[in-house]
């Protein structure tokens, strides 16, 4: 499992900024291997933060292919006073049941000691 944390500043948001959104976001749950996303807020410094659960790297990279996801790329500076992403490889998950995450039905890859 991977995910791709998309960390941001917001300006002003947009009809044009809405629309893209929106193609996004069903563009990622519509390719296969999508497994949920968590969106956080920073109150203190006004940060946020998109995390995207993905199965496999290939299934993330077919997102960033997609030229609706390119062309919200090209114009992020309309919308974001800064950005950041940062795409990680879930080693483990674990909890007490209780939440509801994209990661609940996480197995992770079974390792070998020497």
């Amino acid at each position: 499992m991977y995910t791709s944390t998309f960390t941001f500043q917001k300006k002003q948001y947009d009809a044009a900024f809405y629309a893209l959104d929106e193609q996004i976001a069903s563009l990622a749950k519509a390719i296969p291997g999508y497994m949920g996303e968590e969106s956080w807020e920073n109150a203190d410094t006004g940060l946020i933060s998109n995390v995207y659960y993905w199965d496999s790297l290939e299934a993330l990279q077919a997102l960033m292919v997609n030229p609706v996801h390119q062309q919200a790329k090209a114009a992020q500076a309309n919308w974001l006073d800064g950005y950041q992403v940062v795409v990680a490889q879930v080693l483990r998950s674990y909890g007490d049941g209780k939440l509801a995450h994209p990661c609940t039905e996480f197995q992770p890859m079974a390792t070998t000691t020497k």
